[in-house]
């Protein structure tokens, strides 16, 4: 994650010194640059500044008229040689890897809570691919379905819904969770009854299956798990620690258990329905629940300057 952001900001031209005013009496913000009468569409003068990271909230904060008189766009910049970026990076307050920018962050939970066809794909990929893990007795298919699987974004969001009280986000996000996993359990349920009827697979695949016993037996380490695995995926993802997020990914039985709910429902067995069905309830609860409370403590530290999202 980079701790620079380039800012291009949009303004009509009687607001521009106004704008301008605004980035020179915030931390952490050089490279000041205003060039007059230089946008088109929406017509007004172009601003474009570096910012360190943790000074974002604030920039945005006051400067959000900017979204219905001008724009503003933000990308992260990968590299920097500038003495004067490094002198705003320490005097802005904290440090990047901390700093959530809470505006970026709520435009990557509202297009993460969406159902799209590369979600669908990719959870139902990955739900059959952990129902042949357990046919097979192989760990390590479960965590290459663990890894493939995309529900922690739709998690995400709901905690991030949960915490600004935006009940159309967690409805959206929540019904994201519960298609993706109904269709990726239906997919996996009619390869799983065709392999049946062809005779590749019985009961006795289930019952030899005790390396990966782990899925249908939920207990209070699956619960920590999940609160540990909740709190740290939040983490990944404001600090923007991609490795991190696929520890995450190893760590909980979500797609598992989705695949062994399948491959037991085409044999018949409803006692590991049941207790597959209880580990996947047990891990989205934990992570829910960790996540939110993370990100709770997060807005403690870095609040959003004077802005309500729009999500």
């Amino acid at each position: 994650m980079s701790s620079v952001l380039h800012l291009r900001l949009i303004s009509p031209a009687a607001r521009t010194e106004d704008a301008a005013a605004v980035l020179e009496d915030c931390a952490g913000v050089t490279n000041i640059v205003v060039i007059p009468g230089a946008a088109r569409e929406p017509a007004g003068d172009v601003i474009m500044c570096d910012a360190a990271r943790e000074s974002a909230n604030e920039v945005l904060g006051r400067l959000q008229w900017l979204e219905t008189e001008g724009s503003i766009a933000i990308e992260e910049i990968d590299l920097s040689l500038s003495k004067v970026a490094d002198h705003a990076v320490e005097e802005a307050p904290g440090e990047p890897d901390d700093a959530v920018v809470w505006e970026e962050l709520a435009q990557r939970v509202q297009s993460e809570s969406r159902i799209t066809w590369a979600y669908l794909t990719f959870l139902a990929i990955a739900t059959q691919l952990a129902g042949i893990g357990v046919l097979q007795n192989s760990p390590i298919l479960i965590v290459g379905a663990m890894v493939l699987g995309p529900e922690f974004g739709a998690v995400a969001a709901i905690c991030f819904g949960l915490l600004h009280r935006r009940g159309h986000l967690v409805v959206t996000a929540f019904r994201t969770l519960v298609v993706g996993f109904a269709l990726a359990i239906a997919i996996t349920f009619a390869c799983a009854l065709v392999s049946t009827w062809l005779g590749w697979i019985d009961l006795g695949n289930l019952a030899r299956n005790q390396e990966v016993r782990f899925i249908v037996t939920p207990d209070r380490w699956s619960f920590i798990v999940a609160l540990l695995a909740g709190a740290a995926g939040v983490l990944s993802i404001t600090a923007g620690k991609s490795s991190a997020l696929v520890g995450v990914f190893i760590s909980v039985t979500t797609v598992p258990a989705a695949g062994y709910v399948a491959v037991a429902l085409a044999l018949g067995d409803w006692k590991e329905v049941s207790g597959s069905v209880s580990q996947l309830a047990v891990n989205v609860a934990g992570m829910v629940i960790a996540g939110t409370c993370t990100l709770l403590v997060q807005r403690r530290f870095w609040p959003q300057v004077g802005r309500r999202s729009s999500v």
